[in-house]
């Protein structure tokens, strides 16, 4: 068995979707992993996911004599890349970065909003003042990845409830952004 199937045996074994492995310089083994789609653990990778799969990867990699010099383990992170077509079903609806093979009409960069045909793929983004949409295949892609959401205040605000009225506090003033 080569290590890339034991990788992915191992990976896909512990519950999780294995995003992309490498080998580089030095005998390094980067490990990608995601959740799976509707997880109930959560939505993202965290720091003892990334532990699991390494333990256990150790444990294969040694037992099956694959050999490699350091292992890391990570999410693929918020500009997570597109690689089979599981990848983009997942995503759907979702902002893509999107790199041709070869350019179509001049550009090999397009970034829009993904969506699915009975043959193919479409990305529908803002080109002006209308939207266009350009139709590809798996085939034509060179690169495709994930536009990240952030959200910098990362807070969700519950409703108030009666007790807190007295003591409520703007948005603003939560923020620190006391306005004068």
């Amino acid at each position: 068995m080569n290590w890339q199937a034991v990788v992915e045996s191992t990976v896909t074994g512990l519950g999780y979707e294995l995003v992309d492995c490498e080998r580089s310089a030095k005998g390094l083994l980067r490990v990608y992993i995601d959740r799976v789609a509707n997880d109930p653990a959560g939505e993202f990778i965290v720091v003892e996911d990334c532990e699991k799969v390494t333990r256990q990867l150790q444990h294969v990699l040694e037992v099956e004599g694959c050999a490699y010099e350091r292992l890391e383990v990570s999410s693929p992170g918020l500009d997570r890349p597109l690689k089979k077509q599981a990848d983009y079903e997942r995503f759907v609806g979702q902002e893509i970065d999107l790199a041709l093979k070869v350019a179509f009409k001049g550009r090999k960069h397009y970034k829009g909003t993904l969506e699915a045909l009975p043959e193919g793929w479409r990305l529908v983004f803002p080109d002006g003042k209308t939207e266009t949409a350009l139709d590809f295949s798996l085939q034509e892609v060179k690169e495709a990845r994930l536009v990240p959401q952030l959200d910098f205040k990362g807070r969700r605000f519950l409703p108030a409830t009666e007790s807190d009225v007295g003591n409520a506090a703007t948005a603003d003033e939560v923020d620190g952004d006391h306005k004068q």
